[in-house]
């Protein structure tokens, strides 16, 4: 699956979505579809690598063990692969839900009538600083909250990680 799709995954990084944005809004109008997708297509990628990475993370002689037990490909996956993978999964999800907002703004700087990307555009072209500003702040204090959720989530999920590991990887963040 991954050789298919790899090729394909990084052509979909390589061409800038603000290019792609206006044919969004043809295909999809001008309400919250288009923008859905442009945050989907520019938070995507690092979740996708994050997990990929995570997936290979496992020490092969856990998989010949498994494997020599009995254990099925879904059980691979079930107890060894995934847990493997959280910690990355959710390192990808936490950069994925930044750039998110970022998609948000993308999409509204292209196609909408309302919005925080549109106040902007508004007190950009109006020389309204304070507007300007406030939305920077706004929109700064979203990723914040969407990023404490994702961290909060992951204490939630993957309690069997040692407490200093989990220091040391927020303080990498």
């Amino acid at each position: 699956v991954e050789l298919v799709l790899r090729p394909y995954l990084v052509a979909s990084q390589t061409t800038p979505i603000i290019v792609l944005a206006p044919l969004f809004l043809v295909w999809f109008g001008f309400g919250i579809l288009s923008k859905v997708v442009v945050s989907f297509l520019i938070a995507f990628f690092p979740i996708v690598i994050d997990t990929v990475v995570g997936m290979r993370s496992v020490e092969p002689e856990m998989l010949h063990l498994a494997r020599s037990l009995g254990a099925r490909p879904l059980q691979v996956f079930a107890k060894f692969r995934f847990p493997k993978a959280l910690p990355n999964i959710f390192g990808g999800l936490k950069v994925g839900i930044t750039l998110a907002v970022v998609g948000a703004i993308v999409g509204e700087f292209i196609g909408a009538n309302a919005g925080l990307g549109y106040l902007q555009l508004q007190a950009n072209s109006n020389l309204d600083t304070t507007l300007l500003f406030s939305t920077i702040v706004v929109l700064s204090v979203m990723g914040v909250a969407l990023f404490a959720v994702i961290s909060a989530l992951e204490r939630v999920v993957i309690r069997w990680r040692p407490p200093e590991e989990v220091e040391a990887a927020h303080a990498t963040m």
